[in-house]
């Protein structure tokens, strides 16, 4: 089998704009985002870290990263999804999140798995 195959993480985003949290005059605009984190490889994987970089609509970056995710460290199954809520902030109604999960699989090798990127958009500001 292929080891890209081997080794496979996919990643889905949606994201809701939080209109009570948010704050046009003050410029904060705030987010949740679900993630479903799959395991569609053959050998069982553990999320170790993150890495997220978000950018707002003046190119403005914030870079997170950090141990797990929600205060775990999920390890999946071939097959088996982990799905988390948390959310973030930004200065513009529209904006973009991407990044990528740090992974260990069960026979020690370690992978990124990628975050496809998504978009942070208030209702009706984009078609």
């Amino acid at each position: 089998m292929p080891t890209e195959k081997k080794y496979e993480i996919t990643v889905t985003t949606r994201t809701t704009y939080i209109p009570e949290q948010s704050d046009a005059a003050s410029s904060r605009y705030v987010f949740a985002y679900t993630i479903t984190i799959k395991n569609t490889g053959t050998v069982r994987a553990q999320l170790i870290s993150r890495h997220w970089i978000i950018t707002d609509a003046n190119n403005q970056l914030q870079e997170v990263r950090g141990l797990g995710v929600v205060g775990e460290q999920p390890t999946l199954r071939p097959n088996e999804s982990f799905e988390y809520t948390s959310g973030t902030a930004i200065a513009t109604p529209v904006g973009t999140m991407r990044g990528t999960y740090q992974m260990v699989a069960d026979d020690g090798l370690q992978f990124d798995a990628p975050v496809p990127e998504c978009t942070l958009s208030i209702p009706r500001v984009l078609h």
